[in-house]
């Protein structure tokens, strides 16, 4: 699958590299799905999904040979194997969650070792920086043995630790409370997510600081001419978390009342096995309400194809329902000179304060999407101011360049 996250990683190590600095990337479980040149390239996949998953079901795998636990690391093999698997729900990985939580204590022990001994006789870092706070187990061994500060990202774990079962939800977040706190800085990619974890993390404010994600912009420009018919787009994992299904109901309703005549609708974004049924149900709707014939699905597109699609639109949404960080997505529509209608919840109002690149929309108000989509496809002068002043936010505000900078910053600042 495509994962925001990554896709951020590997756009911070290049810009990092092109500004020169020494960043070595290391990825984790399996071989990283991307769009664009793989920063990790030529360095040992550590974690490797398939033996983390056998530690946690077989106790005694632990003393598995060397030699069993390197093939099942294999980027061959774990190609093969993330190829046939859907996506992870948090609901059936709950123990494992735990165990990596406890870090030195929990069941992929062995799997830490590893990783620390290969840092040891590699490389002498400055400072290590984990992609994402589940990673806090890794924090303690870490730290004892490179003696050097670790800081972690903050980017949506509320969402994940939240739809695990009751009873191991408590318990992660309790844990991941303990093990946060031995980190020496935290990074979050909006106030609002910064604040909402200082909250349930019982973190000193002081030990959070605020750094926008960042893409690379290298392709994506805005189209040379406008599309020949009005067109919505959507671009996000094809799933009812990032509110397909808004944007579909905004869609059929603009398409009853006729207010934009041609109106089309592109649906764009990472599609795996468990989202089929989802995007199946999503067509049905639409063909009954007889709108199928005017909207095109365009699944796990690369990244020209994503550069394409987006050119091809009028207005962007991708109105997720839960408390998104940040959101690349907009930066990608801004950065193709696109205006944006965003739900005002969450990271957005923020992010469209900061850019000034779209309109918000109250989500209680059954119509106000389809009314905020309508403004926009009729008025072409706010669009296209809305949309210039977004591609500027993106370029400077958004680019991986300038979220490598600031990152430096902040990591210059932390005190020994």
């Amino acid at each position: 699958m495509y994962c925001g996250n990554c896709f951020r990683d590997n756009a911070l190590v290049g810009a990092l590299r092109q500004q020169g600095h020494a960043a070595l990337m290391v990825p984790l479980y399996l071989p990283m799905t991307l769009d664009e040149a793989d920063q990790s390239a030529g360095t040992p996949i550590f974690y490797s999904g398939i033996n983390v998953y056998l530690d946690q079901k077989l106790p005694g795998f632990k003393h598995a040979p060397a030699f069993v636990r390197q093939w099942l690391a294999s980027p061959r093999l774990l190609r093969w194997a993330a190829g046939r698997a859907a996506k992870t729900r948090a609901a059936d990985v709950g123990a494992l969650t735990l165990s990596m939580l406890r870090g030195e204590s929990g069941r992929q022990a062995i799997e830490l070792q590893e990783l620390t001994h290969w840092l040891q006789h590699h490389v002498k870092p400055d400072v290590v920086c984990l992609s994402n706070v589940l990673l806090a187990g890794l924090i303690r061994s870490l730290k004892q043995s490179l003696a050097c500060p670790v800081t972690a990202m903050l980017q949506g774990e509320d969402a994940f630790l939240d739809s695990l079962p009751t009873a191991q939800r408590e318990a992660a977040w309790k844990l991941l409370t303990e093990r946060v706190a031995e980190a020496d800085l935290l990074v979050a990619p909006s106030h609002y997510f910064g604040q909402l974890m200082q909250r349930r993390l019982q973190l000193d404010p002081n030990r959070v600081k605020v750094v926008p994600n960042g893409i690379n912009l290298e392709g994506f420009q805005p189209a040379t001419t406008a599309p020949p018919v009005p067109t919505i787009g959507f671009f996000a994992r094809m799933c009812p978390e990032k509110g397909l299904a808004d944007v579909v109901a905004a869609f059929i309703e603009l398409k009853q009342t006729n207010s934009v005549p041609g109106l089309r609708l592109r649906i764009g974004g990472g599609c795996g096995p468990n989202d089929e049924p989802f995007v199946l149900q999503m067509q049905n709707r639409l063909r009954e309400a007889g709108c199928l014939n005017e909207v095109d699905f365009l699944k796990n597109p690369s990244r020209t194809e994503k550069i394409a699609f987006l050119q091809s639109l009028s207005v962007f949404s991708t109105p997720a329902r839960y408390g998104e960080a940040f959101g690349l997505y907009l930066v990608e529509a801004w950065a193709c000179g696109l205006p944006v209608v965003q739900p005002a919840v969450a990271a957005y109002p923020e992010l469209i304060a900061a850019s000034g690149g779209g309109l918000l929309y109250q989500p209680t108000h059954p119509h106000a999407l389809a009314e905020a989509l309508e403004k926009l496809l009729l008025d072409v002068p706010l669009a296209r101011r809305l949309a210039t002043q977004g591609r500027a936010a993106a370029a400077q505000k958004f680019s991986a360049a300038a979220m490598a900078t600031a990152l430096v910053k902040v990591w210059q600042e932390i005190k020994p």
